[in-house]
C-alpha cells in the first residue's frame, strides 16, 4: 500500500514562487506516474502536471512554462515548483500516484495566492 504526504503549501502574493512536495512511502509499483492535481475553491479537481518513473513530464496548458515537476527517486519525493503564481492558482493541491494496481492520493496542501 502506498501512502502520500504533501507539504509546502502556504500564502503567497501574485508573482511569487512556491515549491510543494509529495513524499511516498510503502510498497511502490514497478511502473507508475506521479501527478499533481488541484481543486480551486468551488470548482472541480483539475490536472496540473505529471512525471513518469522514467522522468517524462506533462503539464496542463494553464501551468506549462510556470510550473516545473521533478522527482528525487532516492527520497521518494516529487516536487512541484511554481513560479509567477496567479490568483487563479489558489487551490488545494493533491498528489496522486497511479500505477499497476495502485491509485493513491495524499491529503492535499493548500496554496493561496492573495495580495
Amino acid at each position: 500500500q502506498v501512502q502520500l504526504v504533501e507539504s509546502g503549501g502556504g500564502l503567497v502574493q501574485p508573482g511569487e514562487s512556491l515549491r510543494i512536495s509529495c513524499v511516498a512511502s510503502g510498497s511502490m509499483p514497478s511502473s507508475y506516474a506521479t501527478k499533481w492535481y488541484r481543486r480551486p475553491p468551488g470548482k472541480e479537481r483539475e490536472f496540473v502536471a505529471l512525471i513518469t518513473i522514467g522522468g517524462n513530464t506533462h503539464y496542463a496548458p494553464s501551468t506549462e512554462g510556470r510550473f516545473t515537476i521533478s522527482r528525487d527517486a532516492g527520497k521518494r519525493t516529487v516536487y512541484l515548483q511554481m513560479y509567477n503564481l496567479k490568483f487563479e492558482d489558489t487551490a488545494t493541491y493533491y498528489c496522486n500516484l497511479n500505477g499497476v494496481g495502485v491509485d493513491a492520493w495524499g491529503q492535499g496542501t493548500q496554496v493561496t495566492v492573495s495580495a
